[in-house]
C-alpha cells in the first residue's frame, strides 16, 4: 500500500518518465514481505536502455526492473535506498521521508 504522495508528484513523476528521464519518487510503503521498510523510491524512465545503465552504475540488476508497460522502474528500499538517493542529490527526498 503506497502512501504519502499528492497527485501533483505523481503526476510530474509520471510525465518524466514517459520524457525518457530518470525520475526518482519516494512514497511511504507497507508490505509484509518487508517488515522493516517503511518507504519506497521508485526510479522510472521510459528509456529501457537508459534505465538499465542507470542501474548498473549501482550494481542493480536489469531483471530487478519492475516492466510496467508505462513506467518500467526500479523499486529501492531499505540501505541502498538511501545511498543511492545520497549520490543522486535527492535530498528533499531524503529530508521528507526522513531516510
Amino acid at each position: 500500500m503506497a502512501f504519502g504522495i499528492d497527485r501533483p508528484t505523481l503526476k510530474q513523476w509520471k510525465q518524466d518518465v514517459q520524457q525518457g528521464k530518470i525520475s526518482f519518487l519516494t512514497h511511504y510503503w507497507l508490505d509484509d514481505r518487508f517488515p522493516d521498510c517503511t518507504t519506497v523510491t521508485k526510479v522510472g524512465c521510459s528509456d529501457y536502455g537508459k534505465l538499465v545503465a542507470w542501474g548498473q552504475r549501482y550494481g542493480l540488476q536489469e531483471q530487478w526492473i519492475h516492466l510496467d508497460p508505462q513506467f518500467p522502474h526500479f523499486d529501492l528500499f531499505g540501505g541502498i535506498q538511501k545511498d543511492i538517493l545520497q549520490k543522486e542529490n535527492q535530498w528533499q527526498q531524503i529530508e521528507q521521508f526522513r531516510l
